[in-house]
């Protein structure tokens, strides 16, 4: 986050206000502004309530006292966003630096504007006798590159970037691996093992943290295509970088992992999230024999192909493209069966618990439904699909649905599925997971549908199903089509311009490319739209001539669990 740049005066105005010429230290003890004016200071936007400025102040913590060890001139100074006195000084206690006296709220907010701070943590860092900011990214660079950023000037972080280029130039298995320090990696029995060992190797770099489900449930899939290659001989191993922030945690999860690790708490771990631009988790980067980096992300891979990924090692093109194939022939041959029938659990359940063979599906058109009660847009979209299920029901026998739960306890699984009329899998069952992951589920609701021979002929029945209802039955490409050229048809009928009880301005009838969210009733629409041309306002055709509404909002108290993040007509995890 850029901060506004400071000319003249040094520290000394920045950090003054009114007759206060003073900072504080934890103990109480005032030190005059005037003994910090040489150096460098960095000014620390931060408060106890946020939790990464919690995960951040340790690191600062640390580089705070090894410049220090190494007779660095560097000071810090806390300003506090806190909102009680209790607050900032249960955290300034675990500081060793200085701070502006929360007292002084006229102070703290002047700096929050004099550098724009917008967010928190903000590390604003001061060239302290000019007063010249140095950086406003002080908290990516000590992230970073920790006390080898020091002084924090342009000039060195510009070395440090081209030092970093030159190491992937020359990248081998130990300058990924290693430090001076430190030649070796280990076992989840603590045996130190030669970084030399895995030369020749391909070596996958596993970012894990515990406790994260995604993370738990794709290292599981990894453990056995790592058994897999182990047992057809390939020259395969596998690392885990923590990003744990305790040893406890790193070694519960470490201990059922079946390969090696860089040691808890090693600095090389946070630098080589930096090193690899790590953005999102899993992430798996695979090192060739020559330790060069041959793909930055393999997770990828193991997440749409599941145990068979192993047959694409080493992950070239040509062997992505026999698994490629290989994948599209498993499509062809998909049955209903493959896809709900795992071991003894054949069926699905009705209402009171009462199975039902998946045998009995096949055959028909059966919905995947993926909900959960604690799902806003799940509850509001329910009453639509209730009416289109009724109303496909009562012509065609072939269909139904199957309700696949993301709810967290079986109160409120058996509570949402009591209004609904169809099956389900039971809570908590594992065919859930492999379903998410088979049609790629990125959030809720969602409707996959699959056709009598057990093929899917649509991972998105939820759009037509807002426009067209139950006539988007059976939800082929064929039948879509069909409703578009009704609708092409319907349209030349239609008013070009009209006013509506919902908006001030005149509403345009316009052909829509992409969907798009109505504001009268709140659902997803596609091809046509009456809408505003001067304010982003568009409403359904249906809803716009007053046709039947579909749906109804239910209104609900139940909140979005950790994790997840609901916007607009969906849930997906944060």
């Amino acid at each position: 986050m850029a901060a506004a740049p400071t000319t003249g005066g040094g520290v000394g105005t920045i950090l003054a206000a009114g007759e206060r010429d003073y900072l504080v230290r934890n103990s109480g003890e005032q030190v005059k502004i005037s003994s910090i004016e040489g150096g460098i200071v960095a000014l620390y936007f931060s408060a106890s309530w946020c939790p990464p400025c919690r995960r951040f102040t340790p690191k600062l913590i640390e580089a705070y006292k090894e410049l220090a060890s190494h007779g660095k001139s560097f000071e810090v100074v806390f300003v506090s966003g806190d909102q009680d006195e209790e607050a900032f000084n249960a955290y300034f206690t675990k500081m060793p630096w200085l701070a502006v006296p929360f007292s002084d709220s006229e102070g703290r907010k002047g700096l929050d504007g004099r550098f724009e701070v917008r967010g928190i943590p903000h590390l604003v860092i001061l060239d302290a006798k000019t007063g010249e900011v140095l950086t406003g990214d002080g908290v990516e660079f000590v992230s970073e590159y920790g006390i080898e950023a020091y002084p924090f000037t342009p000039k060195r972080i510009s070395e440090l970037k081209e030092q970093e280029k030159a190491a992937k130039d020359n990248q081998t298995i130990h300058s990924v691996l290693g430090t001076p320090e430190r030649n070796y990696v280990i076992s989840n029995k603590g045996d130190k093992v030669p970084i030399s060992d895995l030369e020749g190797k391909y070596v996958g770099l596993c970012f894990v943290v515990s406790g994260y489900g995604p993370v738990e449930e794709f290292t599981t899939v990894l453990a056995k295509i790592y058994g897999k290659l182990k047992e057809v001989g390939e020259k395969f191993e596998v690392v885990a970088i923590s990003l744990d922030s305790d040893e406890a945690s790193f070694t519960e999860s470490f201990s059922s992992m079946p390969w090696l690790a860089i040691p808890q708490g090693d600095k090389k771990c946070q630098k080589l999230v930096s090193y690899f631009e790590l953005s999102d988790l899993p992430t798996v980067v695979l090192i060739g024999p020559d330790g060069k980096t041959l793909n930055s992300n393999i997770a990828d891979i193991i997440d749409e192909h599941g145990m068979d990924a192993w047959e694409g090692f080493p992950f070239n093109a040509e062997k992505l493209a026999i698994l490629s194939e290989k994948a599209k022939a498993k499509a062809a041959s998909q049955t209903l069966e493959s896809l709900l029938v795992t071991g003894d659990l054949d069926f699905v359940i009705g209402k009171d618990g009462a199975k039902v063979p998946v045998s009995e599906l096949a055959g028909k058109t059966v919905l995947l439904y993926f909900s959960a009660k604690w799902c806003g847009p799940c509850r509001a979209f329910l009453p639509t699909l209730v009416d289109v299920y009724n109303k496909i029901k009562e012509k065609n026998s072939d269909f139904e649905i199957v309700f696949v739960s993301s709810d967290r306890d079986k109160d409120s699984f058996d509570d949402f599925f009591s209004g609904m009329p169809w099956l389900a899998l039971p809570l908590g069952d594992e065919r859930k997971a492999y379903l998410s992951k088979m049609f790629k589920i990125r959030g809720i609701p969602s409707l996959v549908a699959i056709g009598p021979d057990g093929k899917t002929v649509n991972t998105d029945a939820k759009a037509p199903i807002a426009v067209h209802g139950a006539e988007a039955f059976p939800f082929t490409e064929e039948r879509l089509q069909e409703l578009e050229k009704k609708i092409e048809e319907m349209a030349k009928a239609w008013p070009e311009k009209l006013k509506h009880e919902l908006h001030e301005h005149e509403l345009v009838l316009t052909r829509r490319p992409r969907p798009y969210g109505c504001d009268g009733c709140d659902e997803m629409g596609t091809s046509w739209s009456y809408a505003c041309s001067e304010c982003d306002f568009d409403l359904h055709t249906s809803c716009a001539l007053d046709e039947e509404k579909k749906g109804e909002e239910e209104k609900g108290q139940d909140a979005a669990p950790a994790g997840y993040v609901c916007e607009g007509d969906v849930c997906r995890k944060a």
